[in-house]
């Protein structure tokens, strides 16, 4: 049986420069307020916002605590991030 590729979140790459920017860091600020300094490169973040490669669901996870927005808006191409980053979620994210 043949590996099918996995459906990936086609806007991810747009949404994490958008929390980048709206936090106005750059890809190396946005590793230190995330806390992953030993775990992901500036080279990561670039290849995430251009859609190269995708993160772990623990590094999405710390970008949208770092957003104040629930994970799903990040992977849901049909919601779009609030304009204004961070920001406190409307309903208590788990």
């Amino acid at each position: 049986m043949g590996k099918a590729s996995r459906r990936r979140p086609k806007r991810l790459g747009e949404k994490l420069r958008h929390i980048r920017e709206g936090l106005g860091l750059s890809q190396n600020g946005i590793i230190q307020q995330l806390g992953l300094a030993d775990v992901i490169s500036r080279d990561n973040v670039s290849a995430y916002e251009l859609g190269r490669r995708e993160p772990s669901l623990l590094v999405l996870l710390e970008y949208a605590r770092a957003a104040g927005v629930c994970l799903d808006l990040l992977v849901d191409d049909k919601a779009d991030l609030p304009k204004r980053l961070p920001r406190v979620p409307k309903h208590k994210c788990k």
